[in-house]
């Protein structure tokens, strides 16, 4: 018995090693992405991270803000920089389901015999940015839903695979909301993150002037392939994750719903996330880890990580909406629980 742990204890041994190894070289890798897109992308470093730890985690990211704060830019450069075949849908109150996953089309042969054929609509694609996604109506928009999680679409009874990575990167402005369609709850909790871009500082929009106003622009590089995407996706599931870790995710998503475990916060909350939440923080978290350059996430990943993962996956109750409360206030008090 001793000499089988002996050998059982040195498996795990060499297989730490093995994720060790290659946690140094991928994470060098990934930051080298997030150094290429900062030369295209000034003063959104916050954006720019939880995009790249969506698609590290797996995910799809839902990036509000105004206009001008290059959300389109990013996906671009992301696309570039990730080695991805990108493609970009501009979603409009008259777009259509079939615009979106293709559809089947009579061809008829020489022969005079007839068959359909399939003719795959934009999101056959590795990165697909869903520009404005709630200019379109909502069957436009559930189009997408069978393709954030599954991975393949169904079209006339016939299964498509999609690409593999697969991320769905949209784009939303939370200003003017004529003509546009509220993205139902069960589409919200497909992402990942919501992420908010907001304005650049002062210093930031001066480099954007001379940046971007000049005889010449800058554009972005392939900084990895696709394939080492899926290492490092893959190499993000490895990663251990502590017990104090496991249990504040925990914690803090179950204290976001209503019922005994929100304790008085519970009170205001109508809805909260459900267990697909605590996934995305466990990925998410592991994902920044391995950003950052370190082996296992910590608290603090947890803290930084929850707004973005939970906000778009709550509502407040009536009364506390009437009474002033904001998601963000009510996710402060639940993170100030763990931290």
């Amino acid at each position: 018995m001793a000499g089988t742990d002996g050998v059982e204890k040195a498996g795990v041994e060499k297989l730490e090693d093995a994720i060790v190894r290659s946690a140094e070289q991928v994470a060098g890798q990934v930051r080298a992405v997030r150094d290429a897109v900062a030369t295209v992308i000034f003063g959104q470093d916050r954006v720019v991270e939880n995009t790249l730890i969506t698609i590290l985690s797996g995910g799809h990211a839902l990036l509000i803000g105004v206009p001008g704060l290059a959300k389109t830019k990013l996906v671009e450069t992301l696309g570039i920089t990730l080695g991805l075949d990108s493609k970009r849908i501009q979603f409009t109150p008259d777009l259509m389901p079939s615009d979106i996953l293709g559809a089947e089309v009579l061809d008829e042969s020489a022969t005079g015999k007839r068959s359909f054929r399939f003719i795959a609509g934009p999101v056959f694609a590795q990165l697909l940015m869903a520009d404005e996604i709630n200019r379109a109506s909502p069957r436009t928009q559930s189009a997408l839903l069978q393709a954030m999680q599954e991975q393949h679409v169904t079209v006339a009874g016939a299964r498509h695979d999609l690409p593999k990575p697969f991320h769905v990167l949209a784009t939303q402005n939370p200003l003017e909301q004529e003509g546009t369609y509220p993205l139902p709850e069960a589409q919200l909790d497909r992402f990942l993150m919501e992420i908010d871009v907001d304005y650049p500082d002062r210093d930031a929009e001066r480099r954007i002037l001379f940046e971007t106003t000049g005889a010449e622009d800058t554009h972005a590089k392939a900084a990895i392939t696709p394939d080492t995407l899926v290492t490092a996706q893959r190499l993000v599931r490895r990663l251990p994750v502590g017990q104090s870790v496991v249990e504040a995710i925990l914690t803090l998503v179950r204290s976001a719903r209503p019922g005994p475990d929100g304790g008085p916060t519970g009170k205001l909350i109508a809805w909260g996330p459900g267990p697909r939440a605590s996934q995305a923080l466990m990925l998410a978290v592991r994902a920044r880890a391995l950003l950052d350059g370190r082996l296992a996430p910590s608290i603090d990943d947890v803290i930084d990580l929850a707004e973005p993962i939970l906000k778009h996956r709550m509502a407040l109750s009536f009364a506390a909406r009437a009474e002033g409360h904001t998601i963000q206030e009510v996710i402060r008090q639940l993170k100030a629980r763990i931290g």
